[in-house]
Parts: structure tokens; sequence; C-alpha cells
């Protein structure tokens, strides 16, 4: 059976797929978070140079790595919206930031954690916290950006513009330990050689990464169903839809 993927392009029929996923998407990150958590704070040995203070590693790395991956998720949607003029695309845009932005902060506040007991100091401007850090405020410029502007197709466009220029941040973090002399230790994890970890702590992170990511599909789920609701609140499909919660 072939099925035509092109028709959800349009928020009206995207819209009820959207909360059908989302519970799905909700309860596997829920079963995630928990099994990661389970695996990195109870089964996971002890660092033997670090010690207990190590575990926050499996909210702060996974947090770091979405932050990262939903920058250039919320870039995608800003240049399809601008090349092809969908309305959609420029809506998941905005679904997706606020869950970015929320990462960042995670993955700066949990790294100030383990800062303290690991180099004696909650911050320092390290190339790679303060390129996180910009991350961050990227974050915050493109919602801010697209709160002040009433035209929300003008919104998109100018939001598009400042979501595809910041990408260039994300191979900054991401190289960042490599191309400076930094404080912050190198990746444990590479796609280029094997983890240098324990198996279980490597399974925790693991795990933990996907659960922040089933998180990160619902919570864009929800909320671009918000948004379609309220920039197409004047369409009688949405007159319907709320008249059948009364």
């Amino acid at each position: 059976m072939n099925v035509n993927w092109f028709k959800y392009s349009s928020p009206q029929t995207f819209f009820p797929l959207a909360g059908a996923l989302a519970p799905w998407f909700l309860s596997a990150a829920l079963l995630l978070g928990a099994v990661g958590l389970y695996l990195g704070f109870f089964v996971a040995p002890t660092d033997a140079q670090q010690g207990e203070a190590y575990r926050i590693i499996f909210i702060h790395v996974p947090a770091a790595w979405m932050s990262m991956f939903l920058y250039v998720v919320m870039a995608f949607w800003a240049g399809v919206g601008l090349v092809l003029n969908t309305r959609l695309s420029g809506m998941m845009a905005s679904a997706v930031a606020p869950t970015g932005a929320l990462f960042s902060f995670i993955a700066l506040w949990t790294g100030s954690l383990r800062g303290k007991p690991t180099w004696g100091t909650w911050w320092v401007w390290d190339a790679r916290l303060t390129s996180e850090l910009i991350l961050l405020f990227l974050y915050f410029g493109f919602m801010a950006l697209q709160a002040a502007i009433d035209d929300p197709r003008r919104a998109d466009k100018a939001g598009a513009v400042l979501a595809l220029v910041g990408v260039i941040n994300v191979p900054i973090i991401y190289f960042s330990v490599q191309w400076w002399n930094t404080l912050h230790q190198g990746a444990s994890v590479s796609l280029k050689s094997a983890p240098t970890m324990a198996a279980t702590m490597f399974a925790g992170m693991i795990v933990m990464a996907l659960g922040f990511w089933m998180y990160s599909i619902a919570a864009a789920l929800l909320r671009v169903r918000c948004i379609i609701l309220e920039r197409e609140r004047h369409a009688d499909w949405v007159a319907q839809y709320v008249r059948t919660l009364k």
C-alpha cells in the first residue's frame, strides 16, 4: 500500500497525526529515560579518577548532543520553509527551538556541576563551554526574533536566516577540543573508534540520549499542534475541532 506522505505537509492533515504520535514518543521517552538513569546511576561502575561525581555525564553528555542535533534540525526546517515557502516547515522550526534551548541550558548547568569537583571551578571561558553558551543565545535569538515580528510568515523567514547562519557554531562546538587547548576533555564516544569507557557506561549514555531524542520529538509534536491552532485559528477546520472539545 502506497502512502502519500506529502499530504502531511499541510498543517490541517499533520495536526491529527502529530496528536496520535506524540503519546507514543512520550511513553518511549519515559521508559528510556528511566532505564538510562538506572544504568547510569546504579549499574555503571564508579570512575577511578572522578569517583561518583562523574555520573552527571549521563545527563550532561546526551543533553549536549541533543542541543547540537536539535539546532541542526531547527535550521533544516527553517531552511526548507525559506526555500519552499511551506507553512508547516516554519512551524516545525519554531516547535523545535524551545526544546533545543532547554537541552543547551541543561548541558551548561550540568557541565558546571561537573566542573567544580573536576576542574575546581564552576565556569571557565573554555572554547567548548563558550561556544555552547553561544548556542543557547542563538536559540534565544531565534525565538525572540520570531516573537518580535507580528506577521508569522515574515517571522519564519527572518528566523530562518538567523538559524542558517548560526549552524556554523555547531561544528565549532564539536571540534573545539581538537582545534584549541581546552580544559574540556575529548570525546569519549566517536564514530571513528571504539568508546573509551566501560560497556555499561556507554549503554547508559546511549539509552539516555535515545530517551532525550524521544522526548524532543514528543515535545515538538505537541508544541507544533499549539502553533498550528494559533496560526490557523480563523480556518473552518479549527473551528470544527474546537467545537468537538466542548
